[in-house]
């Protein structure tokens, strides 16, 4: 065998080794692998940061649901709950005595006092008073109420707004997951084909060497390196 052949036996045997290195040696790194132990740290580091949010937005959607169902179902329960806690304001006393002096002022200048017509005009006063009284009250109650239900639907909404960005994080999250493994797998498969294709063109140098002497070194091995990359274009994608 001439120097040529024993070259072509070298050259096919390098080419043969490095085929089964890059079959069976990994073929490099896998990037999942790499990000995997900080990508998986994401949720547990994200969620101290949205869950309080979030716990407090269901409870105020459970609680307006509630309320609101209270209001269509059975609103004149709520009104008489409402008018349970009425008390008459501070201004009240003071606007009825000062209604009853001038009735009764009225009447003594007119020589009506102590009739019927006074006493029905007094009572008429009161009874006036205390209406007013009472509808202011329930007005502020119900400001009140519908300022708490406001606060209710912005809580509401503060625990949706968390819990649709930690929605996000989380989809983001499995999509790098999926674009990184399937980098990886495609990593892989061309360093698999590429191995493939190394070894046949290290197969078809080493044949043609001893087989075919000088050309035929140079023909295998273009042969098989020609097969090669078809196959790891093939695996490689």
């Amino acid at each position: 065998m001439d120097d040529i052949s024993r070259a072509g036996l070298v050259g096919g045997g390098l080419s043969l080794g490095a085929g089964l290195g890059s079959l069976f040696g990994g073929g490099g790194s896998d990037p999942y692998k790499a990000a995997a132990p900080f990508l998986n740290k994401i949720p547990g580091a994200t969620h101290p940061y949205y869950d309080q949010y979030i716990r407090a937005g269901n409870q105020a959607l459970w609680q307006q649901y509630g309320n609101y169902n209270n209001l269509l179902n059975n609103p004149g329960q709520m009104l008489s709950q409402w008018g349970q806690g009425y008390q008459q304001s501070p201004g009240y006393q003071w606007q009825l005595n000062q209604g009853e002096q001038a009735i009764n002022n009225a009447a003594a200048a007119g020589g009506m006092a102590g009739t019927p017509q006074h006493q029905q005009y007094a009572g008429q006063l009161a009874s006036n008073l205390a209406n007013q009284d009472y509808y202011n009250y329930l007005g502020h109650v119900q400001g009140l109420y519908g300022a708490g239900l406001q606060g209710l639907s912005g809580i509401n909404q503060m625990g949706f707004n968390a819990n649709d960005q930690m929605a996000r994080i989380m989809a983001d999250l499995l999509s790098q997951q999926g674009q990184l493994q399937f980098a990886g797998q495609a990593a892989k498969n061309q360093s698999e084909g590429q191995g493939a294709g190394d070894i046949l063109g290290g197969i078809g140098a080493i044949a043609g060497s001893v087989l075919g002497g000088p050309l035929g070194s140079a023909g295998g091995g273009i042969a098989g390196s020609a097969v090669g990359n078809a196959v790891s274009h093939m695996f490689g994608g």
